[in-house]
């Protein structure tokens, strides 16, 4: 698929379902399209009084929980077709719909669920979620969500701790129970259009620069197998064009490396790089050795407009990365936090 099969969208909504932090207080640059939690929260709750004619709201009961995970709610507009679509639903089905409950998620607008790939920390919730999303959507008279796989689906995943030890994920959910809920599963292994071609479902990442090698000490569970498996294949971005921006890259951990899936997004949709959003995994001692190139080629060589990283980037990266492009290139994903990419 070719930058020309891309389409152009008006306007690109992204709001953090889940996430590892909350922070309904801190700043971003002048002019980043982010929305803070707080603001984003606060045309969505009732006036309880007003002061001198100013009005008051109550938005502190409606704060959003952080957990190990990642959920990201995109919704794409171009004229008057709008298309959603949930990017991974994180670890815990409470965690996913307790915070949709709080940002007022219209679930039965959600027709697609894309998992990036099989860890239970962006797929634990997929049952549930995906039941409740059939649910909603049944009642409004709408067909049951597609949900958006890979076809290489691991029993269970984990990682060999410096003791020996493999501390594991809990089992993946299985294809039985994801139908069970109401989902209609296709799967996918090669880029693909999205929501009507709204979005780009990529294949596997092709790794590119000489540091990204996956995740280390990662194995994998198939039957009684546990082997090694650093590379994690089946993971997959999600990517879209704004008119006039260029391309929106959500990366969930970024196990192929943030730059290589920058560069697929590239290779499959063509620059410029607006937003990559998402976890870049540069946490943990192994991986933190990646930073400080992995730096140089986002400044120089991927060159994005603005970026967002969460989940499970780390405290470590983060700084350097503040460092590189805050405060006018810099607005990190927190829970409850909207990114607004409308089309120039």
């Amino acid at each position: 698929m070719a930058v020309r099969d891309a389409a152009e969208l008006d306007e690109l909504r992204l709001l953090i379902v889940v996430d590892n932090e909350t922070d309904m207080l801190s700043s971003v640059g002048a002019g980043l399209p982010q929305v803070a939690a707080g603001a984003y929260l606060a045309p969505h709750v009732p006036v309880v009084r007003e002061d001198e004619g100013r009005p008051c709201k109550v938005i502190f009961d409606r704060l959003c929980y952080a957990g190990h995970g990642l959920s990201v709610l995109a919704t794409a507009r171009r004229g008057g077709e709008e298309r959603t679509v949930l990017f991974d639903t994180g670890p815990f089905a409470d965690l996913w719909l307790g915070n949709a409950v709080k940002l007022g998620v219209d679930l039965a607008a959600i027709e697609t669920v894309f998992l990036s790939h099989w860890h239970f920390d962006h797929s634990g919730a997929l049952p549930d979620v995906v039941a409740a999303i059939a649910a909603a959507r049944r009642r409004a008279g709408r067909p049951a969500p597609v949900v958006d796989l890979h076809p290489d689906r691991p029993d269970q995943r984990g990682s060999l701790g410096p003791t020996g030890t493999f501390l594991l994920l809990p089992p993946e959910p299985r294809l039985e129970a994801i139908a069970a809920a109401g989902g209609r599963i296709v799967t996918h292994g090669e880029p693909h259009e999205v929501a009507g071609g709204l979005f780009l479902g990529s294949g596997a990442i092709e790794r590119l620069t000489g540091y990204e090698q996956g995740l280390a000490g990662h194995h994998t569970l198939r039957g009684d197998r546990l082997e090694p498996d650093p590379l994690l294949m089946d993971e997959r971005f999600l990517a879209a064009r704004v008119r006039g921006r260029g391309v929106t890259v959500l990366s969930a951990c970024s196990h192929a490396g943030v730059v290589n899936a920058c560069l697929g997004a590239d290779a499959l949709l063509g620059g410029p790089i607006d937003l990559v959003l998402g976890g870049y995994h540069l946490s943990g001692q192994a991986m933190e050795a990646r930073i400080e190139e992995t730096l140089k080629d986002l400044a120089g060589r991927i060159r994005p407009r603005m970026l967002a990283p969460g989940h499970c980037t780390g405290w470590r990266a983060k700084a350097a990365l503040a460092r590189a492009f805050a405060p006018d290139r810099y607005a990190p994903s927190v829970v409850g936090s909207m990114y607004a990419l409308t089309g120039a």
